[in-house]
């Protein structure tokens, strides 16, 4: 046994996990991947659906409600309620929407007057009932109130839930008000969204600190008219001012729509407008046949609808550094046409829907998806993986470079998508973002000019002090967008701290100054979370009824705690750690995907492929740092 274990059984492992990584390439040679299906997703697709008036409606509408309806109910967890993934736990928002979904199906009047046949859902509260009831049931235990005002308590714990914020609890209502689950009077527990404010420069966004984040104005637009068109405010001026803007903001709204009709590539938004735009009778408009032929285009075999389309930028760049401690593993002849596709998917052009300059890259290929910070840095750092740099891909990467250099926040920090949007949680700067960030441009130091080169310096010194200033006492970072549901707060310290940890070694390997005792506490804050079997889970557990959760090791936080501790003296923390690993090298485990991902507004998703992805990265680490071991110690015998 070496440091990090059996080196036949990890090159073993290694080699499997790799071959069935490599494999997962589409014909194009990049990698997609699948996103679960969402209860969510598929209850605001149906909601959304059911809005549609006969002129609008598809012949085949009425049996992908149907289908929903029933994978709703297959998928509903036994405690009654559901979770944004079917591995997640119930949640207030989902069960609600889920609750409504089965609502706007029993009022579906356009349903009931076009189909006759066995397959109507006109009476989906009684043909579901049982559902239905114990998803009541679960509501009201989430409100702890069952009485006759349980639905206003309902509201306020919605809203509750996401505070300021009202990217997500002013959507939910909205729904749940549309499908008539919260009575006549469900517009006053709706808070209003100011849509006007769209019609301003973009550029005064930040500074107006709007109560939704910088990725939800197609919802600030159509949500915020529809709660004008229903529930006015008493201010004659301001509503003088909507009563003005409204057609303003359509045209805004339709300009930042995508060819293919899906904001953001994101089902729950995409619903969320086009039954907003339904409700007022604009269901026949450019913006709302484009949502609509969104959804029934991702609609799935089984009846459901992911969070999103892919993130297949993103895998593909993880899978890309995964193998990259493997050289060769990817040969030329593969590696080139990979490199293309990847310089292909940069924007050279602003977004018209951020507003973002050119040179940035997206989680996705398609139309849908929004220049971001954390899948630049994965593609620059992929561009050096694949190969020599010649002129065109050095082009693309200084625009890449110079892209997230404008997005770097005052504090130092990496946003994920527009500079100086701070107020709400998922605009702030992030460590795993900052950290991604700091590795790609050190990476690149060598191969720019010397007056971008000290730019990139400059940049890299204040990431720095970002992250020595967010670092908290007991050595963690915390991630943006990635989370575990077991642990305190829905955090991963596991997945933030490897992450951070794994470019301050990398930084620390190009001769940049980092500092040690960052480095040393972070690595002891982890080695505290190492479970007993050997894996890692999130984090600190959290409860649930006044008893802790039971957190479980998973591949992908195992993976990144051992990869970010190779080369620390904590040889026996790795060498355990890399023995849970090898001994789920199968089929059968990486297969199974933990629910760690955050997407939009705190919705829980998993990747089929992060577990492959991950492992193989460890893997590949591991074994590549047991053959540096053997051969120093052979040097020092010799």
């Amino acid at each position: 046994m070496n440091a990090t274990g059996s080196s036949d059984g990890l090159a073993s492992a290694l080699s499997a996990a790799s071959d069935a990584l490599l494999l997962e390439r589409d014909s194009q040679g990049h990698w997609v991947g699948e996103l679960c299906s969402s209860a969510l997703s598929t209850a605001t697709a149906v909601i959304a659906l059911t809005r549609l008036s006969a002129n609008s409606r598809q012949p085949g509408d009425n049996a992908r409600i149907a289908n929903a309806l029933r994978w709703l109910v297959d998928t509903q967890n036994a405690d009654g309620g559901w979770g944004d993934s079917v591995r997640s736990c119930s949640n207030v928002s989902t069960t609600a929407l889920a609750w409504a979904a089965f609502g706007a199906a029993a009022a579906d009047t356009t349903n009931a007057a076009s189909n006759s046949t066995s397959n109507s859902h006109a009476n989906a509260d009684a043909s579901f009932s049982g559902a239905v009831q114990i998803a009541e049931r679960w509501l009201q235990r989430a409100c702890n109130h069952s009485g006759p005002g349980w639905r206003e308590e309902l509201a306020k714990t919605i809203r509750d839930r996401y505070g300021k914020d009202r990217t997500f609890s002013v959507p939910i209502l909205m729904a749940c008000t549309l499908s008539g689950r919260m009575g006549p009077d469900g517009w006053r527990e709706i808070p209003r969204l100011p849509f006007e404010l769209s019609v301003l420069p973009h550029q005064l966004f930040g500074a107006l600190q709007l109560p939704v984040v910088s990725y939800a104005l197609p919802a600030l637009i159509a949500i915020g008219r529809v709660i004008h068109r229903f529930s006015p405010t008493k201010s004659r001026v301001l509503r003088w001012i909507r009563d003005r803007a409204e057609d303003k903001a359509m045209a805004v709204l339709e300009r930042i729509q995508p060819e293919n009709g899906g904001f953001l590539e994101a089902t729950p938004l995409t619903s969320f407008v086009l039954m907003s735009l339904a409700a007022m009778g604009e269901d026949c408009g450019v913006v709302a046949m484009r949502c609509a032929r969104f959804l029934r285009a991702s609609v799935r075999p089984d009846g459901s609808w992911p969070i999103d389309t892919n993130l297949t930028t993103w895998v593909t760049t993880l899978s890309i550094g995964a193998l990259a401690h493997q050289p060769g593993v990817i040969p030329p002849k593969d590696g080139a046409p990979l490199k293309k596709w990847i310089l292909g998917q940069q924007y050279l052009s602003e977004h018209p829907y951020t507003h973002a300059a050119p040179g940035g890259w997206a989680w996705t290929d398609l139309p849908g998806g929004v220049p971001d910070a954390d899948d630049t840095a994965g593609a620059l750092l992929s561009l050096l993986e694949l190969g020599t740099v010649d002129e065109k891909t050095r082009a693309a990467a200084e625009r890449g470079l110079r892209w997230l250099l404008g997005l770097q926040n005052r504090d130092g920090g990496m946003p994920t998508f527009c500079r100086g949007w701070g107020a709400l949680p998922f605009d702030r700067s992030g460590a795993d973002l900052t950290a991604h960030a700091l590795r790609a441009w050190s990476a690149w130091l060598p191969h720019v000019d010397e007056m971008l080169g000290v730019a990139l310096q400059k940049a890299i010194v204040r990431g720095l002090e970002y992250l020595r200033c967010v670092q908290r006492p007991g050595g963690e970072w915390v991630p943006l967008w990635f989370g575990n549901e077991g642990a305190v707060g829905d955090e991963n310290p596991v997945y933030g701290t490897a992450r951070v940890l794994i470019a301050l070694r990398k930084l620390g390997n190009c001769g940049l100054t980092v500092r040690s005792e960052c480095i040393r506490r972070a690595e002891e804050a982890l080695v505290g979370f190492q479970l007993p079997d050997g894996g890692w889970a999130g984090g600190f557990p959290s409860s649930r009824n006044g008893f802790p959760t039971q957190l479980e090791s998973s591949i992908e936080e195992t993976a990144l705690a051992v990869e970010s501790l190779l080369g620390s003296s904590h040889v026996e923390v790795v060498r355990r750690g890399v023995a849970w690993l090898v001994a789920r090298a199968k089929p059968e485990e990486w297969s199974s995907p933990s629910p760690i991902g955050f997407y939009f507004a705190k919705l829980w998703y998993f990747e089929r492929l992060y577990p492959l992805i991950f492992l193989v990265s460890a893997l590949g680490a591991a074994h590549a740092d047991a053959i540096q071991r053997e051969l120093v110690g052979g040097r020092r015998s010799s």
